[in-house]
């Protein structure tokens, strides 16, 4: 009847509006967040310049840090801002992870990371420094080393380096744009780690910082 045919298109119509009140609530929230891990990318460039412009703190030779005007960095490019699953690997051993200068520092497989980049599957392995942990600063902290298909010529040929913070969700956030270069890449006298081969990915990762080129 008509007052049936009535409610049933008030029903369709609230339930339409409705639909649309949470799509867009939704895409914005995306947008927000997208927003807000492009403007943490770019803080971390900047204080990595930063660190890299100090006397104090930067691994350059001094001839090097005399000419230098910033790291050669990817543009930042969302689509290397991934969501992935934590999976904590509590039973793993201490081992001492290979370094360029043959140093052997322990660490032990923390977790691993699942995650999807350009419709493929990828996992890369966390690891805790054991000599890290005694420090207040750091207790926390965690180290994904990883080799990609752009190493020995976009970027470092012995990989790169992010940094990462023991989860407190079983989803994270895995950004590319942070992957940053051992220190070895720019002074022959430090010792860093060696990425495993569990880490190598099969894909060309254009994020992060770019391969160094003396002045």
């Amino acid at each position: 009847n008509f007052e049936g045919q009535k409610n049933s298109g008030m029903y369709q119509t609230r339930f339409l509006s409705l639909f649309l009140f949470f799509f867009l609530f939704s895409l914005n929230e995306l947008i927000a967040q997208k927003t807000e891990l492009i403007a943490s990318a770019k803080k971390f460039q900047q204080e990595l310049n930063e660190e890299y412009a100090n006397p104090e703190e930067t691994p350059l030779e001094k001839k090097d840090l005399k000419e230098f005007k910033g790291l050669d960095f990817f543009e930042i490019d969302p689509d290397y801002i991934v969501k992935a699953e934590f999976v904590r690997t509590p039973l793993e051993s201490p081992f001492a992870m290979r370094t360029s200068a043959g140093e052997m520092p322990v660490y032990v497989k923390y977790g691993e990371l699942y995650f999807e980049l350009m419709d493929k599957d990828f996992m890369l392995s966390l690891y805790q420094n054991q000599e890290l942990i005694q420090d207040p600063e750091y207790f926390d902290y965690l180290f994904i080393p990883f080799t990609d298909l752009t190493n020995g010529k976009s970027t470092y040929g012995g990989g790169r380096y992010i940094g990462f913070r023991i989860p407190e969700t079983k989803e994270v956030i895995l950004d590319f744009n942070k992957a940053y270069n051992p220190y070895c890449a720019y002074n022959g006298k430090y010792s860093c780690p060696i990425p495993p081969a569990e880490n190598d990915l099969k894909i060309e990762i254009f994020a992060g910082v770019k391969a160094f080129k003396n002045p």
